[in-house]
């Protein structure tokens, strides 16, 4: 077997051959990843992040009005957390529209009463006194304090591709 001289020119494309079959397989797995931009994904209208967003905005709503409220002065906390939430829920529904997502976040009342109904104890060995819900918003007397225990939700998720319906209710922890 002889000895193959190759010129600069020849060279080159032997070069060139050797990265093109060496990038087959990467365009391969590329493809088969869906990453290609005609495979692009649809947004998500599961809800989940509509719900993570809101579990948030109650917590921090719960930790804004702790110890502030009286009993007596109950009605004044709910229109305060409702007040803290309301601005999450302003920016939640415009927060997807730019990728076609809509959030429609309404408070579910009745949803908050059945979790009311099912977890307030409200027999003579109770260590708390009674429990209301307020458009939405339930709170209990402790010590003579309006502590938030519950918020209901209606959420509703919209996208090009479908849509989510899903009633929440967010508990503050420490129930």
């Amino acid at each position: 077997m002889g000895l193959v001289r190759l010129n600069r020119g020849q060279l080159v494309l032997v070069a060139a051959a050797v990265v093109a079959v060496g990038l087959v397989p990467v365009l391969l797995a590329y493809l088969q990843l869906g990453y290609h931009p005609d495979t692009a994904p649809e947004p998500d209208v599961s809800g989940e992040t509509a719900v993570a967003y809101l579990d948030r905005s109650v917590h921090d709503a719960a930790a804004e009005t702790a110890g502030d409220y009286e009993w007596r002065q109950r009605e004044a906390m709910v229109d305060a957390v409702r007040d803290e939430i309301d601005d999450d829920v302003d920016s939640l529904e415009r927060s997807r529209l730019d990728s076609g997502v809509a959030y429609v976040v309404e408070y579910n009342g009745t949803a908050a009463e059945r979790w009311l109904d099912d977890n307030c104890v409200d027999d003579d060995g109770r260590r708390f006194g009674d429990c209301v819900v307020d458009d939405g918003v339930a709170v209990q007397e402790r010590a003579d304090e309006a502590v938030l225990l519950a918020v209901g939700f209606d959420v509703r998720v919209v996208g090009p591709d479908g849509e989510t319906e899903l009633t929440v209710v967010i508990v503050v922890g420490g129930q």
